[in-house]
């Protein structure tokens, strides 16, 4: 029997060991900066003369490394090797498959500390942020591996006398898997495994902003011993060949975790049937969110402040459970702004690689300029008490910025900005913080500070979002702890790190034999 699962622990930058061997790992991968990597289909490394170069966030003249471009036939390649490869994939015993996830995770767990240093480099991470991604990655690699494990057992059904019933789990097919840039390590590992524990097989188009990242997770899973043409590294821009693959009529499901607006054109173009395609195909999505945490009038405000200050500006607020609202109670309104204010300003804002920095760049120019937008926009619907300018410009550096008495109703407290700006907005008492908080089209994390047991059994039933915390922040969700996902335009409530993910890529077959 293998041992319960148990999350992977986070390192302690405080002790001078761990410090010392992150930063050799920095220097190893600093070392092996500007790299060219390849597309692999089937069991072939493809060059393209179509490049694109990724650069650190936290210095823009600096080359992480440079990576091939797939074109529309390759694309059609690599789904053709994924059908390949499901025939014999699809046979390999459940138990087998989930034997590959722990072996990947084994060999992740032992280079823990070179992952993360690539997530530094390429997404602009913070030590901390980096350490958090890898262990979410191994994570999930130990948990979808157990789940495989329980769905292969006998599943459990109702007697009938004369006839024996069985239900078994079995895939889907070829599936296209579509990670994020802002987890490129833990979302990329728990999507793609998911799908392939279960007896699928997949091409993966990875995120630009983040695809040498992708590109090292290809070459582990190489090392562990998956066949070839389980998993299609298929990297290229989203006009080129995003359409193409999400409408291949031999691809069966679609897994995305990205924008509202990608999210929607995936599910939009994966319902229109394409000639010969014998299926209804699947779209998995995680599409954002507009995340609130409440704070009553009776809470505890230094933990408010505290919980706030994290779940906004982690990683520069680019995570879809970020903080970009806080409703607070107007009896204390103005306090909490100062604590949280107060807390932002201890916040060092440089180059990810550099400990001591708490906050580190957005991902790329587009995101840099989009974001500062959004300032200006705030400037007219709120008051800015902290932050609002750049920071070095080395690289896309922005300060955390706070903007208070904001209109429940008001761009900046609507929109999904995905960087390190935050709202405040005023509730005149509970009820009315409970009706901002669900005035949004997203639905997928939130918090209420307080310590009034009513009011947070009010909001267990009224909050309509997909994961909702009390007296902590909204971020941090652990796999196999906080299943994710959410409602609205937040996605399918997928429950990624939950019990029910890996049913989204089977389907259950019942075999009948009446003595």
């Amino acid at each position: 029997m293998r041992e319960p699962f148990q999350n992977e622990a986070f390192t302690d930058f405080s002790i001078t060991d761990h410090i010392v061997a992150f930063q050799e790992a920095l220097r190893k991968v600093e070392s092996e900066l500007g790299q060219e990597y390849m597309l692999k289909i089937g069991p072939d490394w493809v060059e393209t003369i179509q490049k694109r170069k990724s650069i650190n966030p936290s210095d823009v003249k600096q080359l992480v490394g440079i990576v091939s471009q797939a074109d529309t036939g390759l694309a059609h390649k690599a789904i053709l090797a994924g059908a390949a490869a499901f025939e014999d994939w699809k046979k390999t015993e459940p138990l087998a498959r989930a034997r590959m996830l722990y072996k990947a995770s084994a060999l992740l767990r032992r280079r823990k500390h070179e992952f993360s240093a690539w997530l530094v480099y390429e997404a602009g991470k913070s030590w901390s942020e980096a350490d958090a991604d890898t262990a979410e990655a191994i994570d999930f690699l130990e948990y979808y591996g157990r789940e495989m494990e329980r769905l292969s057992e006998r599943q459990p059904l109702i007697t009938l006398a004369g006839e024996d019933n069985e239900l078994v789990y079995i895939p889907l097919g070829v599936g296209i898997i579509i990670p994020p840039w802002n987890f490129p390590l833990a979302i990329l590992a728990g999507m793609t495994m998911a799908a392939v524990v279960a007896g699928n097989t997949v091409v993966v188009k990875p995120a630009s902003a983040t695809a040498v990242i992708a590109a090292k997770f290809v070459e582990l899973l190489e090392d562990a011993g998956l066949p070839d043409g389980v998993v299609n590294f298929l990297p290229g821009a989203g006009s080129e060949v995003g359409d193409f693959l999400v409408e291949h009529p031999l691809t069966r499901f679609v897994c995305f975790t990205g924008s509202r607006e990608i999210g929607l054109r995936i599910n939009e173009k994966a319902s229109q049937i394409q000639q010969d395609q014998k299926w209804i195909k699947r779209v998995v999505a995680e599409m954002g969110g507009k995340d609130t945490i409440i704070v009553d009038e009776d809470a505890d405000l230094e933990l408010a402040a505290d919980a706030i200050t994290a779940s906004a500006f982690g990683y520069s607020g680019q995570k879809c459970s970020a903080c970009s609202r806080a409703v607070v109670h107007e009896l204390v309104y103005d306090e909490v702004i100062e604590k949280v204010v107060a807390r932002t300003k201890l916040l060092k804002l440089g180059k990810a690689s550099e400990q001591g920095n708490h906050i580190g760049p957005v991902i790329d120019e587009r995101a840099y300029m989009s974001i500062l937008k959004y300032i200006e926009v705030g400037r007219s619907e709120g008051v800015i008490v902290h932050g609002g300018k750049i920071g070095d410009s080395s690289g896309y550096f922005i300060e955390p910025t706070i903007i208070k008495d904001v209109a429940p109703n008001a761009r900046i407290a609507q929109e999904e900005i995905f960087g390190p700006v935050l709202a405040f907005i005023k509730a005149d008492n509970f009820d009315a913080a409970l009706d901002i908080a669900n005035n949004t089209e997203y639905g997928l994390t939130g918090a209420v500070i307080s310590r009034n047991r009513s009011r947070l059994e009010q909001a267990r039933e009224q909050f309509h979002v997909g994961n909702l915390y009390f007296n902590r922040k909204c971020t941090g969700a652990l796999v196999g702890v906080h299943p994710f996902g959410g409602f609205n335009m937040s996605g399918t409530d997928s429950k990624a790190g939950g019990r029910d993910y890996l049913l989204l890529f089977t389907q259950a077959k019942v075999v009948t034999e009446r003595f």
